[in-house]
């Protein structure tokens, strides 16, 4: 992909701002372009979608040969069909965007999910490759393919990877882990513990003021790390509970996946707040029906932004076992082991590497058919 001289423009489409970019070779070749997603109609919402675009196109000399971006669900992204968002209420009732764009660049159009393009972004150019690289360093063999990514913000989104593949499921419903049950309050969505408006909404439970009065997000971190005056204990609290409603969500994720599990989002900053309740979540046990504890998932997760248990999970623990009947052996390492960590790229931009890699995918599968 390092060397692919195809250029793709990409967005990455918040409720806030509309990012352009335009990549070549997996990096932003141009300069980016932000607009604000508001608009009063549909028609001045597609307007500026196309002055983004063509914003790009008149700083290229030469011609893109896709569009791939993010952008919210529930849509149908194979048909490029974006449906009722909360945040981009314009499009109630379902908007064929992608047709719409292919038939005014007559380029092809590739819309996903901005969780599944940032996990394809740090798969290809981000987390899998640094982990890999540095097992190789430490003379691990052992080698990662499968990528579960998080985003942590506005809401909990997720990805995956496998193979460098993202999974695409049958009604474009693949990897919400939205919809998951919450460990905390059993009767709500996961959401409602994993997101910004979880972290204010506990930190005025515990502080006891007015949801009106809370802090955002930031200044809530900061308070938890003496950094601004406020109720530490709160900030504390709040960041504890998504980590351990988001740990009961991975722990069950990852169960079917078998990966390194990346985090990205506006709140992943105060990962230093969050990350060892994650892990530590994560390897707890159950209790079995006779008394006794069960591991609760096969593997054991280690915190790779902790230094001491990076260390550890890098560090192979080979024995030379015999081959039956034979005077041969064979090198085997017999802990299953599995990593989180904080996207080493801004979520923007793994966004951005993830919609440009899953169009030159596309592209290529459809030259290998025809």
């Amino acid at each position: 992909m390092k060397n692919d001289k195809r250029i793709v423009l990409t967005l990455d489409a918040g409720g806030t701002n509309f990012r352009f970019s335009a990549i070549q070779g997996g990096k932003i070749i141009v300069n980016s372009v932000r607009l604000p997603s508001n608009a009063a109609t549909l028609d001045e919402m597609l307007d500026k979608i196309v002055s983004g675009f063509q914003a790009l196109i008149d700083q290229l000399s030469e011609t893109p040969v896709a569009i791939s971006f993010a952008f919210p669900g529930p849509a149908n992204y194979e048909q490029g069909i974006i449906g009722d968002l909360e945040n981009l209420p314009l499009f109630k009732g379902g908007v064929a965007l992608g047709p719409f764009l292919q038939n005014h660049f007559k380029l092809p159009v590739l819309i996903n999910n901005d969780g599944d393009l940032f996990t394809l972004g740090e798969a290809i150019g981000g987390i899998l490759p640094e982990i890999n690289s540095e097992l190789e360093k430490a003379e691990n063999p052992k080698r990662y393919r499968n990528l579960l990514g998080l985003t942590f913000g506005t809401g909990f989104g997720a990805g995956i990877v496998s193979d460098g593949k993202l999974l695409v499921g049958d009604n474009s419903a693949q990897a919400e882990i939205n919809r998951m049950r919450n460990y905390l309050m059993p009767e709500t969505s996961i959401e409602d513990s994993v997101s910004i408006r979880a972290i204010k909404r506990i930190y005025a439970q515990e502080a006891l003021i007015a949801d009106e009065l809370c802090p955002d997000p930031f200044e809530i971190y900061k308070i938890g790390i003496d950094q601004a005056k406020g109720n530490k204990k709160a900030a504390l609290k709040a960041f504890e509970s998504l980590g351990i409603a988001a740990a009961n969500a991975a722990a069950d994720a990852i169960t079917l996946i078998d990966g390194i599990v990346v985090i990205g989002g506006g709140l992943s900053g105060a990962a230093n707040l969050f990350m060892p309740t994650i892990s530590s979540e994560m390897n707890r046990s159950f209790t079995t029906l006779s008394g006794d504890k069960l591991d609760r998932m096969e593997v054991k997760t280690y915190n790779l932004n902790d230094e001491k248990e990076r260390k550890a999970f890098l560090q192979a623990d080979l024995k030379q076992i015999p081959i039956p009947r034979s005077n041969k052996t064979i090198a085997y390492d017999n802990t299953k082991k599995i990593g989180v960590a904080i996207s080493v790229l801004n979520t923007s931009e793994a966004v951005a590497i993830g919609a440009y890699a899953f169009a030159l995918q596309k592209l290529d599968k459809i030259k290998k058919e025809t």
